[in-house]
C-alpha cells in the first residue's frame, strides 16, 4: 500500500498579497497559495503568516479562505482556465469594525468573460475570516480584476486593479481598449465602485500597479512593472511615478525620488 501525501494549498506557488500590522504589534502577511487539482488546473486560495520583526515568519495552517460556490466560481464549473481566488488586499474597517479583505475572484453567473468581481471577506482579529458576497457585480467588462487596491488620491476615492485585454469582454475589445493598470472611481474603500467606467492609466505597457505614499513628503506615487516592450515581456520594476489628475484621468510623471 502506497503512502498518500496531502498536498499543501501553496504547493505549486505563492503569489501576491499584502501585509498589515495588528494593534498588538504583530505583522500579518496575507498571500495567495496555488496548487494543481486532479485535472491539472490551477486552484488558488488564501493563507497568512505572522511575524514580530518582519524577518522571521510563522505560517498559519491554511488555507483560511477559498472560493465558496454560493457566490464565487469554482474551476469545476468549467468556464475559466483556473479557480481565480487570489491577491488578498487587507485593510482596516473605516469605522473600526475589524478588517476587510478584497480578493481577485469571479462570480458564479453572467457571461464567461464578464465575471470578474471584487471578492470580499471580513475578520474581527485577522486570524479567523468570514467570506462574504462580492463588493461588486459581474457584467462590467472584465473576466478578472487582478491585484486590487483601494486608495485615496488627492481626496478622491478610487479602486486600482489590473486586467489584460485577453481577460476582457468582447464588447470591451471591440472598443479598442488596451489592457493594463485600471482605475475606477469609488464611493469608499469598500465601494460601490464604477468598474464599468474604469480607465487605463496613461502608460498602457505597465501592469500590477500599486500606489505608495512617500514617507518624507507624504506624496502619492505609483510603482508597477513593465509588462511588454515591442511585443516582448519585460517584467522590470519601474521607478516611482508621481501621479496627478488631469480632469478625470490619472496622469503619471516619471520620478526617481
Amino acid at each position: 500500500m502506497g503512502v498518500v501525501y496531502a498536498l499543501a494549498f501553496e504547493e505549486l506557488a505563492t503569489w501576491t498579497g499584502s501585509v498589515v500590522r495588528h494593534p498588538d504589534g504583530r505583522w500579518f502577511m496575507f498571500y495567495t497559495g496555488a496548487r494543481l487539482n486532479e485535472v491539472g488546473a490551477n486552484v488558488q486560495s488564501i493563507g497568512y503568516a505572522v511575524s514580530t520583526d518582519l524577518m522571521t515568519w510563522d505560517k498559519a495552517p491554511g488555507p483560511v479562505l477559498s472560493a465558496d460556490p454560493r457566490w464565487y466560481e469554482k474551476h469545476a464549473d468549467g468556464h475559466w482556465h483556473d479557480e481565480a481566488f487570489r491577491d488578498p488586499w487587507v485593510l482596516p474597517d473605516p469605522d473600526g469594525d475589524g478588517w476587510h479583505m478584497l480578493i481577485t475572484a469571479r462570480a458564479n453567473h453572467r457571461d464567461v468573460v464578464d465575471r470578474g468581481v471584487v471578492g470580499h471577506a471580513w475578520s474581527a482579529d485577522l486570524e479567523t475570516w468570514e467570506l462574504r458576497e462580492p463588493l461588486s457585480s459581474p457584467g462590467q467588462g472584465f473576466g478578472q480584476l487582478e491585484v486590487q487596491q483601494p486608495f485615496v488620491v488627492d481626496g478622491r476615492d478610487v479602486l486600482l486593479f489590473n486586467s489584460m485585454i485577453g481577460d476582457m469582454s468582447e464588447a470591451a475589445r471591440a472598443e479598442g481598449v488596451t489592457g493594463g493598470v485600471w482605475i475606477a472611481d469609488a464611493k469608499s474603500p469598500l465601494g460601490p465602485y464604477n468598474i464599468a467606467g474604469a480607465q487605463v492609466i496613461d502608460e498602457p505597457s505597465l501592469y500590477v500597479g500599486k500606489f505608495v505614499t512617500e514617507r518624507e513628503s507624504g506624496e502619492t506615487k505609483l510603482l508597477a512593472f513593465v509588462h511588454d516592450r515591442d511585443g516582448s515581456f519585460v517584467g522590470e520594476i519601474t521607478d516611482p511615478y508621481a501621479v496627478s489628475w488631469e480632469g478625470d484621468r490619472l496622469a503619471l510623471t516619471p520620478s526617481r525620488s
